[in-house]
């Protein structure tokens, strides 16, 4: 059975923070359980997104994060013409394949978060529009920023599912155990 408050949120701040993100880490990957992969790709409703492009697009925005808050260049960085790429499998893209490399930066965050002598400890924001020129943010922001930004997926991913076969990531629960997509 899949425990929906693990031990971990009653430890440290860190344990806390990280279970915050895996239980929106587990939401979108349950939206994905038991569809095909032209069910996971399809719009169902009003929405441009599809659950495999969310899965695909949560991916890369974390590793984003963790490569700005590691202060390395991010391997698979999109650029503004690229950007809605990452919305979408490409033909040589599985769901199978984005939960893969999902599970690395999974790994790599946890140990990142892990590692860090403070979440205090704060780096540099890119140069962008909407950040503060020299902006600098914590840990504890980007941990914070991942479940927020998984949180609205999420909520993006339930209403697609819903659309499909009327299930929400929440019913789905007991499926986890049962099968992985």
């Amino acid at each position: 059975m899949v425990t929906l408050v693990p031990a971990e949120a009653h430890g440290d701040e860190r344990g806390a923070l990280l279970s915050f993100i895996e239980a929106q880490r587990g939401s979108l990957r349950r939206s994905v359980l038991g569809l095909t992969e032209e069910q996971a790709a399809s719009r169902p409703s009003a929405s441009e997104l599809s659950l495999s492009g969310l899965l695909k697009h949560v991916a890369e925005v974390e590793l984003n994060w963790l490569r700005l808050a590691q202060q390395r260049p991010n391997e698979r960085q999109r650029s503004r013409e690229t950007w809605a790429e990452g919305f979408r499998l490409t033909d040589e893209e599985s769901v199978g394949d984005v939960l893969a490399f999902w599970d690395g930066v999974t790994k790599e965050t946890e140990e990142f978060l892990r590692s860090v002598p403070s979440l205090d400890d704060t780096f540099p924001l890119p140069e962008a529009p909407w950040f503060p020129k020299d902006g600098r943010v914590s840990m504890r922001w980007m941990a914070m920023h991942l479940v927020q930004e998984m949180a609205r997926h999420a909520g993006h991913a339930d209403v697609i599912r819903e659309s499909l076969d009327g299930k929400t990531s929440f019913e789905l629960v007991a499926m986890e155990g049962e099968q992985s997509p």
